[in-house]
């Protein structure tokens, strides 16, 4: 569940709540019963290391598979196989 954080407008409290993402908002400050505005916070997650960017995945060449290599020397004999056309 994800933490939400609440700031009173009218005595400054700052509180921090686990809710679901289907509860309800809080709208009451629990010291003053003033009124609570919901904060848009930082999270702590990252994204590091290789993989997390486009350009990390594009820059690496690809590797044949074992499957590829053994079906290449099979389809150079069929290419080779094939008649020439002839031009009139």
């Amino acid at each position: 569940m994800p933490i939400y954080e609440y700031l009173c407008e009218k005595c400054g409290a700052h509180t921090e709540v686990l809710q679901r993402i289907t509860d309800e908002p809080l709208k009451r400050c629990e010291k003053c019963r003033g009124k609570l505005e919901k904060l848009i916070s930082k999270t702590s997650f990252q994204l590091k290391g290789s993989g997390w960017y486009q350009t990390d995945y594009s820059a690496k060449p690809a590797e044949p598979s074992k499957s590829t290599e053994e079906k290449k020397p099979s389809e150079e004999k069929k290419t080779d196989a094939a008649p020439a056309a002839k031009a009139d």
